[in-house]
């Protein structure tokens, strides 16, 4: 196997060839590989269409390519001074026709060659694009603007690299808010593929990963599935994906196989491909974990507790415990969850449909805001302003008595007029 050669070309020598080739092909090439990071091929094919100017990046079959103001300023300028019959970005000095890639590669040689870099490739281009936002970025982001699977970043780069070595691992404080706008897309686009299928079952059946590795056709029984110990139903969209990959692959065996040894994946290879395709979808905080939790938490009564919400305006813990059934600190876990998907907002010991209360984090601008023009509040004035209960306001008013951001004059609320103490967190969860 041929090793993996990464030759980082000389940033001086880069800036004086960019320099020496203002306007021409071979200053195309060398931008567009260089300071994009796009692959020959892609730089042959580009076309202006995928060149949003007003968002800054290329938008590329597999992926979108943010680009500086410097390459996106010289795209401006090569635009105007073309005459537009030609959609393609690249074109020959001499006839103003697409480039062949062979063409592609000699000019970039040329460029390099007389620059003093005759040991750097045009890929090598491409190398240098990704170590630099590897340097700056997490891999995540290097991931899904690259097109290179996280594997393959902490294999071929991470010895360039001063730490010798990628972190892979999600490092977050609070449960991802699942984008379902987004993930929808993927899916969609995903269909019926590897990773497309893993998703549908993460999200809308609730399988574990071991679980979809090891699914054969015998088990899809319509609109169930038959595992051991347990059936389960299968909703629309993954039984749709199941049918598609049914006609193109036949319903005998494991449902999912690689394509070149007709073997079962493995759960690290699946759950390799699976996590390519949420990060290229830009759904970079996410696992198929998170997928299968935020099913657990939809078929666990989500529905029922956003109803009775909806209903009364709010809902405690205590109330979830009697609606579900379930002990006091499974309804405590499921409200984090909502709370932490942007389902739920929590002041204090209630939680309340995102958009009717004011967040803690923005209560005292608020008020700060209101006092400044209607000069003083009674305490039912407060609960109004911030939608919620004027037993809920008691906290927050101390608070700002304590720090002297308020004064009180008997039983109205008004700013004190000498310095506050800067604002502080909120306060703890109290069950009232």
């Amino acid at each position: 196997m041929q090793e993996y050669v990464v030759n980082r070309p000389d940033g001086s020598a880069m800036e004086r060839a960019l320099e020496e080739n203002p306007g021409n092909a071979a200053g195309a090439v060398l931008r567009l590989a260089w300071q994009a990071g796009l692959l020959r091929d892609e730089i042959q094919r580009l076309t202006w269409a995928q060149v949003d100017f007003l968002d800054q990046c290329l938008v590329l079959p597999d992926r979108r390519v943010p680009v500086g103001r410097e390459l996106t300023d010289w795209l401006q300028a090569l635009r105007d001074g073309r005459d537009r019959s030609q959609e393609a970005v690249v074109l020959s000095d001499r006839d103003h026709k697409p480039l062949t890639p062979q063409s592609i590669s000699r000019l970039a040689r040329g460029a390099l060659d007389k620059q003093g870099q005759t040991g750097v490739r045009l890929i090598d281009l491409r190398h240098d694009f990704i170590l630099r936002q590897l340097e700056e970025h997490d891999w995540q982001y290097v991931s899904r603007i690259t097109g290179v699977e996280a594997a393959g970043l902490n294999v071929h780069f991470a010895g360039h690299l001063e730490k010798k070595k990628l972190s892979t691992r999600i490092r977050r404080e609070a449960s991802p808010r699942i984008d379902e706008f987004a993930l929808w897309k993927l899916l969609r686009s995903e269909g019926s593929s590897p990773a497309g299928i893993a998703l549908w079952l993460s999200w809308q059946v609730g399988l574990q990963l071991d679980e979809i590795v090891s699914l054969t056709w015998e088990q899809v029984q319509g609109d169930r599935l038959r595992l051991p110990g347990r059936e389960v139903p299968l909703a629309g969209g993954a039984r749709r994906a199941l049918e598609e990959l049914a006609k193109r692959e036949g319903r005998e065996g494991p449902v999912l196989t690689a394509p070149r040894s007709g073997l079962p994946y493995d759960r690290t290879r699946l759950s390799k491909l699976a996590r390519a395709a949420l990060v290229r979808a830009g759904l970079d905080d996410l696992t198929l974990r998170d997928l299968r939790v935020d099913c657990a938490l939809r078929s666990g009564g989500e529905g029922r507790i956003l109803s009775q919400v909806r209903q009364k305006g709010w809902t405690t813990r205590n109330e979830v415990c009697a609606l579900l059934n379930v002990s006091w600190s499974a309804a405590y876990k499921r409200l984090k969850q909502l709370v932490g998907r942007g389902k739920l907002t929590q002041v204090g010991a209630r939680y309340y449909l995102p958009g009717s209360v004011v967040p803690p984090e923005e209560q005292e601008a608020v008020l700060r805001d209101y006092l400044e023009k209607e000069g003083f509040a009674y305490r039912q004035d407060v609960a109004r302003l911030l939608g919620i209960g004027p037993g809920q306001c008691r906290p927050l008013l101390q608070r700002l008595l304590a720090r002297g951001v308020l004064a009180q004059d008997r039983q109205r609320y008004i700013l004190n007029k000498e310095e506050a103490v800067p604002a502080g967190g909120g306060g703890e969860e109290r069950e009232v």
